[in-house]
């Protein structure tokens, strides 16, 4: 079994709106809360199924208002819209980081694919 990347360091920019994570291997990714808030793997965005998973707009100006550690395997990331359910592990937010544009764009499409933006909330 090989080795998992180990966070080094999480830090909170831009008055939030940014996650910086790095990892012991040197990767280096800085998040927006809106990709984190939009892509949380809380029940209430990724439901328990695929069928249940929801598109979240209105998010573009969401902020992290705290980091919490989860054991010594993830962090349970607050934002100043009152959602605080989703744990994000080391693995998850290491895929996320290599994966980022994609997902964003992918999440551009489901957006306007579903009438929603990111200005102004709702769920689809």
């Amino acid at each position: 079994m090989g080795h998992e990347p180990w966070p080094t360091e999480l830090r909170l920019l831009e008055r939030g709106r940014l996650l910086s994570v790095a990892f012991d291997d040197g990767a280096r990714f800085a998040l927006s809360a809106e990709l984190l808030r939009t892509q949380s793997p809380s029940a209430e965005v990724q439901g328990h199924s695929a069928r249940e998973c929801k598109t979240v707009g209105g998010k573009r100006n969401v902020a992290i208002i705290a980091v919490a550690p989860v054991g010594n395997y993830a962090v349970r990331l607050d934002f100043d819209d009152m959602h605080r359910t989703g744990i994000f592990t080391w693995r998850y937010l290491r895929e996320l980081g290599e994966t980022a544009t994609a997902r964003f764009d992918a999440y551009l499409e489901e957006l306007a694919a579903k009438g929603l933006d990111r200005d102004r909330p709702g769920e689809k």
